[in-house]
Protein backbone atom coordinates (compact mmCIF):
# COMPACT_ATOMS: atom_id res chain seq x y z
CA UNK A 1 0.00 0.00 0.00
CA UNK A 2 2.81 2.46 0.59
CA UNK A 3 3.63 1.99 -3.24
CA UNK A 4 0.39 3.55 -3.94
CA UNK A 5 0.85 7.25 -6.05
CA UNK A 6 -1.42 9.68 -7.31
CA UNK A 7 -3.42 8.89 -10.34
CA UNK A 8 -5.43 11.18 -12.07
CA UNK A 9 -5.71 9.24 -15.28
CA UNK A 10 -5.56 5.56 -14.64
CA UNK A 11 -4.73 3.05 -16.97
CA UNK A 12 -5.76 -0.70 -16.08
CA UNK A 13 -3.43 -4.15 -16.87
CA UNK A 14 -5.49 -6.79 -16.70
CA UNK A 15 -5.38 -8.56 -13.49
CA UNK A 16 -5.47 -5.34 -11.64
CA UNK A 17 -8.91 -3.59 -9.35
CA UNK A 18 -10.44 -1.08 -11.60
CA UNK A 19 -13.77 -0.22 -10.03
CA UNK A 20 -16.37 -0.46 -6.63
CA UNK A 21 -19.86 -0.66 -6.94
CA UNK A 22 -22.29 -0.60 -4.05
CA UNK A 23 -25.18 -2.43 -3.66
CA UNK A 24 -27.34 -1.08 -0.65
CA UNK A 25 -30.75 -1.34 0.96
CA UNK A 26 -31.62 2.61 0.50
CA UNK A 27 -30.22 4.39 -2.65
CA UNK A 28 -30.99 7.18 -1.51
CA UNK A 29 -29.76 7.64 1.77
CA UNK A 30 -26.33 6.11 0.58
CA UNK A 31 -26.24 8.40 -1.97
CA UNK A 32 -26.55 11.52 0.47
CA UNK A 33 -23.74 9.67 2.99
CA UNK A 34 -21.28 9.31 0.41
CA UNK A 35 -21.87 12.44 -1.38
CA UNK A 36 -21.52 14.78 1.98
CA UNK A 37 -18.48 12.61 2.93
CA UNK A 38 -16.26 12.28 0.02
CA UNK A 39 -17.62 15.54 -1.69
CA UNK A 40 -18.69 12.96 -4.75
CA UNK A 41 -21.60 14.27 -6.93
CA UNK A 42 -23.69 11.46 -9.15
CA UNK A 43 -25.80 10.71 -12.27
CA UNK A 44 -28.69 8.78 -11.70
CA UNK A 45 -29.40 6.55 -15.19
CA UNK A 46 -32.39 4.41 -15.65
CA UNK A 47 -31.33 0.78 -16.05
CA UNK A 48 -34.66 -0.82 -16.40
CA UNK A 49 -38.20 -1.13 -14.35
CA UNK A 50 -37.83 0.75 -11.39
CA UNK A 51 -33.87 0.47 -11.39
CA UNK A 52 -31.63 3.11 -11.29
CA UNK A 53 -27.73 3.29 -11.23
CA UNK A 54 -26.16 6.03 -9.91
CA UNK A 55 -22.42 6.58 -11.09
CA UNK A 56 -20.36 8.72 -8.31
CA UNK A 57 -17.80 10.92 -9.90
CA UNK A 58 -15.38 13.15 -8.14
CA UNK A 59 -14.25 16.06 -10.00
CA UNK A 60 -15.95 14.79 -12.60
CA UNK A 61 -14.63 11.78 -13.05
CA UNK A 62 -16.28 8.37 -12.37
CA UNK A 63 -15.14 7.07 -8.91
CA UNK A 64 -17.37 4.16 -8.92
CA UNK A 65 -21.36 3.87 -8.57
CA UNK A 66 -24.36 2.54 -6.65
CA UNK A 67 -27.52 1.03 -6.99
CA UNK A 68 -30.62 -0.10 -4.42
CA UNK A 69 -30.72 -4.08 -4.59
CA UNK A 70 -33.79 -5.57 -5.75
CA UNK A 71 -35.76 -7.76 -3.30
CA UNK A 72 -34.49 -11.13 -4.86
CA UNK A 73 -31.00 -9.75 -3.81
CA UNK A 74 -32.38 -8.70 -0.20
CA UNK A 75 -34.46 -12.33 0.44
CA UNK A 76 -31.15 -13.84 -0.51
CA UNK A 77 -29.14 -12.78 2.24
CA UNK A 78 -27.16 -10.30 0.61
CA UNK A 79 -26.00 -7.62 2.50
CA UNK A 80 -25.74 -3.99 1.74
CA UNK A 81 -21.29 -4.24 0.31
CA UNK A 82 -18.84 -2.92 -1.87
CA UNK A 83 -18.17 -4.99 -4.91
CA UNK A 84 -14.50 -4.89 -6.45
CA UNK A 85 -13.99 -5.48 -10.04
CA UNK A 86 -10.75 -6.54 -11.41
CA UNK A 87 -9.97 -5.94 -14.86
CA UNK A 88 -9.54 -9.00 -17.40
CA UNK A 89 -9.23 -9.15 -20.96
CA UNK A 90 -11.76 -12.18 -21.68
CA UNK A 91 -14.62 -12.59 -19.64
CA UNK A 92 -15.44 -16.21 -20.44
CA UNK A 93 -11.65 -17.36 -20.44
CA UNK A 94 -10.91 -15.77 -16.49
CA UNK A 95 -14.60 -16.86 -15.44
CA UNK A 96 -13.97 -20.66 -16.67
CA UNK A 97 -10.54 -20.48 -15.08
CA UNK A 98 -11.91 -19.15 -12.11
CA UNK A 99 -14.06 -22.43 -11.54
CA UNK A 100 -11.46 -24.58 -12.50
CA UNK A 101 -9.26 -23.19 -9.12
CA UNK A 102 -12.40 -23.58 -7.07
CA UNK A 103 -14.06 -20.79 -7.40
CA UNK A 104 -18.16 -20.32 -7.67
CA UNK A 105 -19.74 -18.55 -10.25
CA UNK A 106 -22.50 -15.98 -8.67
CA UNK A 107 -23.58 -14.67 -12.00
CA UNK A 108 -22.29 -16.55 -14.87
CA UNK A 109 -20.40 -13.72 -18.11
CA UNK A 110 -22.88 -11.63 -19.56
CA UNK A 111 -23.18 -8.32 -21.22
CA UNK A 112 -23.82 -4.74 -19.60
CA UNK A 113 -24.89 -2.98 -22.75
CA UNK A 114 -21.90 -1.86 -25.02
CA UNK A 115 -20.12 -0.76 -21.59
CA UNK A 116 -18.38 -4.02 -20.82
CA UNK A 117 -18.81 -8.04 -19.98
CA UNK A 118 -18.89 -9.13 -16.48
CA UNK A 119 -19.32 -11.97 -14.05
CA UNK A 120 -19.65 -12.31 -10.03
CA UNK A 121 -17.16 -14.79 -8.80
CA UNK A 122 -16.91 -16.41 -4.81
CA UNK A 123 -13.54 -17.17 -4.36
CA UNK A 124 -12.91 -21.20 -2.85
CA UNK A 125 -12.63 -19.53 0.56
CA UNK A 126 -16.01 -17.50 0.30
CA UNK A 127 -14.78 -13.74 -0.95
CA UNK A 128 -17.37 -12.01 -3.49
CA UNK A 129 -15.39 -10.12 -6.36
CA UNK A 130 -16.23 -9.31 -9.78
CA UNK A 131 -14.56 -9.32 -13.07
CA UNK A 132 -14.69 -6.86 -16.05
CA UNK A 133 -13.82 -6.88 -19.30
CA UNK A 134 -13.55 -3.26 -20.41
CA UNK A 135 -16.76 -2.15 -23.56
CA UNK A 136 -16.82 1.76 -23.76
CA UNK A 137 -15.80 1.74 -19.81
CA UNK A 138 -12.78 0.95 -18.22
CA UNK A 139 -13.10 1.62 -14.91
CA UNK A 140 -12.73 4.72 -12.41
CA UNK A 141 -11.42 7.49 -13.96
CA UNK A 142 -9.65 8.75 -10.90
CA UNK A 143 -8.13 6.49 -8.25
CA UNK A 144 -5.13 7.04 -5.34
CA UNK A 145 -6.26 10.82 -5.15
CA UNK A 146 -7.94 11.75 -2.11
CA UNK A 147 -11.93 10.64 -1.92
CA UNK A 148 -11.29 7.97 -4.47
CA UNK A 149 -10.55 4.03 -4.34
CA UNK A 150 -6.96 3.30 -3.04
CA UNK A 151 -6.68 -0.21 -2.11
CA UNK A 152 -8.59 -3.52 -2.01
CA UNK A 153 -7.86 -5.64 0.65
CA UNK A 154 -9.24 -9.57 1.36
CA UNK A 155 -9.79 -10.83 4.94
CA UNK A 156 -9.87 -14.66 4.57
CA UNK A 157 -9.46 -17.40 6.75
CA UNK A 158 -7.10 -19.34 4.56
CA UNK A 159 -4.75 -17.42 3.08
CA UNK A 160 -2.99 -20.07 1.31
CA UNK A 161 -5.85 -21.26 -0.62
CA UNK A 162 -6.63 -17.32 -1.39
CA UNK A 163 -3.08 -16.56 -2.47
CA UNK A 164 -3.30 -19.50 -4.70
CA UNK A 165 -6.23 -19.04 -6.16
CA UNK A 166 -5.50 -15.58 -7.13
CA UNK A 167 -2.10 -16.10 -8.06
CA UNK A 168 -3.95 -18.87 -10.54
CA UNK A 169 -6.11 -16.57 -11.95
CA UNK A 170 -4.78 -12.97 -12.42
CA UNK A 171 -1.13 -14.69 -12.53
CA UNK A 172 -0.49 -11.93 -9.37
CA UNK A 173 2.30 -13.06 -6.72
CA UNK A 174 2.53 -12.71 -3.17
CA UNK A 175 4.74 -10.48 -0.52
CA UNK A 176 4.07 -12.01 3.27
CA UNK A 177 5.20 -9.57 5.62
CA UNK A 178 4.67 -9.07 9.36
CA UNK A 179 3.00 -6.35 10.86
CA UNK A 180 3.51 -6.49 14.77
CA UNK A 181 1.42 -9.60 15.25
CA UNK A 182 -0.20 -9.52 11.96
CA UNK A 183 0.79 -11.66 8.69
CA UNK A 184 -0.14 -9.51 5.98
CA UNK A 185 0.43 -10.23 2.22
CA UNK A 186 0.69 -8.07 -0.84
CA UNK A 187 -0.40 -9.01 -4.17
CA UNK A 188 1.56 -8.02 -7.00
CA UNK A 189 0.18 -7.73 -10.44
CA UNK A 190 3.42 -7.83 -12.33
CA UNK A 191 4.95 -5.07 -10.76
CA UNK A 192 2.08 -2.92 -9.15
CA UNK A 193 0.76 -3.50 -5.75
CA UNK A 194 -2.77 -5.15 -6.51
CA UNK A 195 -4.09 -5.78 -3.24
CA UNK A 196 -3.78 -7.26 0.28
CA UNK A 197 -4.62 -9.85 1.93
CA UNK A 198 -4.85 -10.96 5.93
CA UNK A 199 -6.32 -13.95 8.32
CA UNK A 200 -9.23 -11.35 10.92
CA UNK A 201 -7.75 -12.01 14.65
CA UNK A 202 -10.11 -13.69 16.72
CA UNK A 203 -10.89 -10.51 18.65
CA UNK A 204 -12.26 -9.23 15.42
CA UNK A 205 -15.37 -11.20 15.82
CA UNK A 206 -16.74 -13.26 13.10
CA UNK A 207 -15.99 -11.74 10.23
CA UNK A 208 -16.97 -13.49 6.76
CA UNK A 209 -14.76 -13.52 4.35
CA UNK A 210 -14.82 -10.38 1.89
CA UNK A 211 -13.10 -7.79 -0.07
CA UNK A 212 -12.95 -4.63 1.60
CA UNK A 213 -12.78 -1.01 -0.18
CA UNK A 214 -10.51 1.56 0.88
CA UNK A 215 -10.93 5.37 0.09
CA UNK A 216 -7.96 7.87 0.65
CA UNK A 217 -8.35 10.50 2.63
CA UNK A 218 -6.47 13.90 3.54
CA UNK A 219 -7.27 13.38 7.30
CA UNK A 220 -8.41 10.01 9.04
CA UNK A 221 -9.47 11.10 12.31
CA UNK A 222 -11.34 14.10 11.02
CA UNK A 223 -12.93 11.87 8.52
CA UNK A 224 -13.92 9.20 11.18
CA UNK A 225 -15.93 11.87 12.64
CA UNK A 226 -17.77 13.34 10.14
CA UNK A 227 -18.61 9.69 9.08
CA UNK A 228 -20.55 9.40 12.57
CA UNK A 229 -22.13 12.72 12.44
CA UNK A 230 -23.58 11.28 8.75
CA UNK A 231 -24.94 7.95 10.44
CA UNK A 232 -21.66 5.48 10.23
CA UNK A 233 -20.27 3.23 12.84
CA UNK A 234 -16.70 2.62 13.51
CA UNK A 235 -15.82 -1.02 13.53
CA UNK A 236 -12.24 -0.16 13.53
CA UNK A 237 -10.82 3.03 15.10
CA UNK A 238 -8.23 5.19 13.22
CA UNK A 239 -5.15 3.60 14.02
CA UNK A 240 -1.64 3.70 12.39
CA UNK A 241 0.41 1.28 10.17
CA UNK A 242 4.21 1.93 9.94
CA UNK A 243 5.49 3.14 7.06
CA UNK A 244 2.11 3.15 5.12
CA UNK A 245 -0.38 5.12 6.87
CA UNK A 246 -3.32 5.85 9.17
CA UNK A 247 -6.57 3.99 8.55
CA UNK A 248 -10.08 3.12 10.01
CA UNK A 249 -12.56 1.09 9.18
CA UNK A 250 -16.61 2.12 9.47
CA UNK A 251 -20.06 0.80 8.95
CA UNK A 252 -22.15 3.44 6.43
CA UNK A 253 -25.59 3.69 7.51
CA UNK A 254 -27.33 0.83 5.99
CA UNK A 255 -24.41 -1.36 6.94
CA UNK A 256 -21.65 -1.32 3.86
CA UNK A 257 -18.09 -1.88 5.32
CA UNK A 258 -15.59 0.23 3.96
CA UNK A 259 -12.34 1.44 4.62
CA UNK A 260 -10.54 4.90 4.49
CA UNK A 261 -6.48 5.55 4.93
CA UNK A 262 -4.44 8.61 5.27
CA UNK A 263 -1.07 7.42 3.45
CA UNK A 264 2.05 8.39 4.31
CA UNK A 265 3.74 8.34 0.88
CA UNK A 266 7.32 7.40 0.98
CA UNK A 267 9.45 10.18 -0.48
CA UNK A 268 10.60 9.56 -3.97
Amino acid sequence: MTEARMQETPTFAPGTFCWVELGTTDGEGAKKFYTELFSWTFTDAPVGPGMVYTMLKLDGKDVGALYTMPDEMITQGIPPNWLSYALVANADESAAKAKELGATLMKEPFDVMDVGRMAVIQDPTGAVFAIWQAGTHKGAGIVNAPNSLVWNELATPDTTKAGDFYSGLFGWTTNVQQMGPMTYTTFRNEERPAGGMYTPAPEMGETPPHWLVYFAVDDCDAKVKQANELGARTIAAPMDIPNTGRFAMLLDPQGAAFAIIKLTMPQE
